[in-house]
């Protein structure tokens, strides 16, 4: 699969993939949604706001800016990275610690995991650290995690900002945060943003900057290729790589240099793209069946 994806690049005079659908901070597009959510968590962190949410469909680049976020922070934060945290509040303070560095024993009550903790908050702030704990795909806490994270705040006193949370998550999490059950909750949300799919001029550039980022010199989609992303994807940053990284590898098997509209149709017409998050048969099998039609032609190739 390595080799396979060396050559398309090389094909298309590319250093890498485009389109990748891991999170890299170096292909981050700022598109105008995308300058505000990063403003507000850049703002969360520099007023010391106990609670920051950013929310937004799936793909639609929240880890991306986390992640570009992450490494502009100062050597003054502390930062604990939790992805998917889940469970009880005893254990939520398991992730937290673990998320810190600290070790946990087994068997410890709450109590002394909320000293430990505490303990650990006070021993940064007495080296003139602050810390900051993000929790990733946070719409998978509960309401009980999520009031356990307010109380966590209350460590906070006066002037003195030994802890701030940020919470990234889809939707359902600014829902959650809605109830009049977390009412108290919501007041110490401080900044939030709810990210949107990009629009079709949007997705137009969006496409053209990925490219550019992993070496093209010239425009490799085709205008009408670009706007058949975007119609069906929606917009969605991780669809939008899902979709073009296949129109490549199509283009690839067909000895095309350029992407037109009529090879992001073949690849939606032969079902190899979904475009709702369900797995698809990825970049390797789709070489295989590609390269198999190409041989056999259309009505032989399955």
């Amino acid at each position: 699969m390595g080799s396979a994806l060396e050559i398309y690049t090389a094909h298309f005079g590319l250093k890498e993939r485009p389109f990748s659908l891991v999170p890299d901070p170096d292909f981050l597009f700022w598109s105008e949604p995308h300058k505000r959510a990063y403003a507000m968590l850049e703002y969360g962190i520099l007023t010391k706001a106990p609670i920051t949410l950013v929310t937004g469909e799936v793909g639609a680049g929240k880890t991306t800016l986390l992640h570009h976020l992450l490494r502009s922070v100062g050597e003054d934060v502390r930062v604990g990275l939790i992805a998917n945290a889940q469970g009880a509040r005893s254990e939520l303070l398991h992730w937290v610690l673990q998320a810190l560095g600290q070790a946990v024993s087994p068997g410890v009550s709450y109590v002394d995991l909320f000293g430990q903790f505490q303990a650990f908050l006070i021993s940064e702030y007495a080296l003139g650290n602050r810390v900051l704990l993000v929790f990733d795909e946070a719409q998978n806490l509960s309401r009980e995690s999520l009031e356990e994270l307010r109380m966590f705040t209350n460590i906070n006193t006066g002037k003195d900002e030994l802890l701030q949370l940020v919470l990234v998550g889809q939707p359902e999490l600014r829902e959650m945060v809605r109830r009049p059950d977390l009412t108290q909750f919501a007041q110490r949300v401080a900044a939030s943003f709810h990210l949107t799919a990009m629009d079709a001029q949007t997705v137009r550039s969006y496409i053209s900057h990925r490219l550019q980022v992993a070496g093209a010199e010239t425009e490799i989609f085709s205008p009408t290729a670009k706007l058949l992303v975007y119609e069906a994807t929606r917009g969605v940053p991780r669809l939008v790589n899902q979709l073009c990284d296949l129109a490549m590898v199509y283009a690839f098997t067909k000895e095309q240099h350029k992407v037109p509209r009529l090879t992001v149709q073949q690849v939606l017409d032969d079902g190899v793209f979904f475009g709702g998050g369900l797995p698809h048969r990825g970049p390797a099998l789709v070489f295989r069946a590609a390269a198999r039609r190409r041989c056999l032609g259309p009505d032989l190739a399955s």
